[in-house]
């Protein structure tokens, strides 16, 4: 249990999963992929007022959980693992996607997402 707790940088792992919220809130924000990745899952996109809370509260709980175990892999110098997990996970989103009958782009939007969350909470551990 101590590996999961020791010498891990929580200002890394709170700023990782902060930023990777905050990148998905752009990511899926009408600025970027939004409207079309709405359009691929068969979502509509409603205004602020709308936001789905407890969706919103899961992610962030679940970027903490994933920056956390980024944080435990930096601590134990295997952030290779990390990748592997990463793409692993992503390939099993696309696979849900597939499943699903997303579009391709959404797809590819939510792999994107998870790359670029993950890179944000390693960048963090490094700041951090």
């Amino acid at each position: 249990m101590a590996e999961l707790i020791q010498g891990v940088s929580w200002a890394g792992v709170i700023s990782g999963a902060i930023g990777a919220f905050l990148l998905g809130w752009l990511w899926y924000s009408p600025k970027l992929f939004g409207p079309k990745w709405a359009e691929g899952v068969g979502v509509q996109m409603g205004d602020a007022n709308e936001m789905p809370k407890a969706a919103m509260f899961f992610q962030l709980l679940g970027l903490f959980l994933v920056s956390w175990l980024v944080g435990v892999t930096a601590v134990s110098d295997a952030l290779l693992t990390i990748i592997l997990a990463v793409v692993g996970f992503s390939v099993m989103g696309y696979a849900g996607g597939l499943f699903r009958k997303n579009s391709a782009y959404a797809r590819g939007v939510d792999a994107g997402y998870w790359v670029a969350s993950v890179v944000v909470m390693v960048i963090c551990q490094g700041i951090f």
